[in-house]
């Protein structure tokens, strides 16, 4: 028995009825899923496409900062403040001090920079945002300053830190701001 090359018109017309009830609900549910996603990423932030990391650590210091970093305060150094930040992966940490200038050039050398320093007369003009900005601690970014001297540190680093940069901002004749910023 040889089959018909054609169905008969009822069977198609009800094929393609199911087709297109099929592409209709799957179309609406397709526009219904990214009209959420998109409303929720936009509503958000990045910080919720983490599962909620990263967030600050609120029992940071200064001395649990510096203890992690492996790195001693100067005896001098003023308006300390520190800043840690639990990410999904790695963690954020900053350190802050005001030295005097005459005392920024002994610390910068015992940190042992991979290369000298370079000077930065004005900031920069695009900066991205980073993980563990500087405004949590209630100051600018060091790379929206003019006069930083800044460099890289360590990468990778001993022991626990991946990475350090340091950058230097002269505040007045006598006094400068150091800004640490590392990943663990």
């Amino acid at each position: 028995m040889t089959r018909p090359l054609h169905q008969p018109r009822g069977k198609r017309v009800v094929l393609a009825a199911g087709a297109v009830a099929a592409l209709c609900l799957t179309g609406s549910a397709l526009t219904a899923c990214s009209a959420t996603a998109g409303s929720g990423a936009a509503e958000s932030g990045a910080a919720d496409r983490t599962g909620g990391a990263p967030e600050w650590d609120d029992k940071a210091t200064p001395t649990t900062v510096s203890r992690q970093l492996n790195i001693d305060l100067p005896s001098k150094a003023t308006d300390t403040r520190a800043a840690r930040q639990n990410g999904f992966q790695d963690d954020g940490l900053l350190l802050v001090f005001t030295l005097p200038t005459s005392g920024v050039d002994a610390f910068v050398e015992q940190l042992g920079p991979e290369r000298e320093l370079r000077l930065r007369d004005e900031p920069r003009e695009s900066v991205a945002k980073p993980m563990a900005p500087f405004s949590h601690l209630g100051l600018p970014e060091p790379e929206s300053l003019p006069d930083v001297r800044e460099g890289q540190v360590c990468a990778p680093c001993a022991g626990d830190v991946n990475s350090l940069t340091i950058a230097v901002h002269r505040l007045d004749g006598s006094e400068s701001r150091v800004y640490l910023r590392a990943v663990d």
